[in-house]
């Protein structure tokens, strides 16, 4: 994301606040960097826009809170993936022998 860093931090911001989003799936959206993003919410927005700032600051409150939940279900959905690969080679296996 090419432009003025002002320019990108107001469009991250809003992006944020719009989505609920989290610090790496804006990062990702906008084709830039974790640490850009953090920089661009937490300094640069501070002095550009006030209003905007706050809300942000909502956004990340609510996404630390909410944290350990999403951990939780990749992991779960993590181990659920494994097994169900372990039960598809166990039939593939004894589908091959006669």
């Amino acid at each position: 994301m090419k432009g003025l860093p002002e320019e990108r931090t107001i469009r991250l911001a809003q992006y944020m606040i719009q989505e609920g989003a989290t610090v790496r799936q804006t990062a990702a959206q906008f084709g830039v960097s974790k640490s850009t993003v953090h920089k661009d919410i937490t300094t640069r927005l501070k002095k550009l826009n006030a209003v905007l700032y706050e809300q942000v600051q909502a956004v990340l409150q609510t996404n630390k809170e909410e944290r350990h939940i999403r951990g939780g279900m990749a992991t779960r959905e993590k181990y659920r993936a494994q097994a169900a690969d372990g039960r598809a080679k166990r039939m593939a296996s004894k589908n091959s022998h006669p």
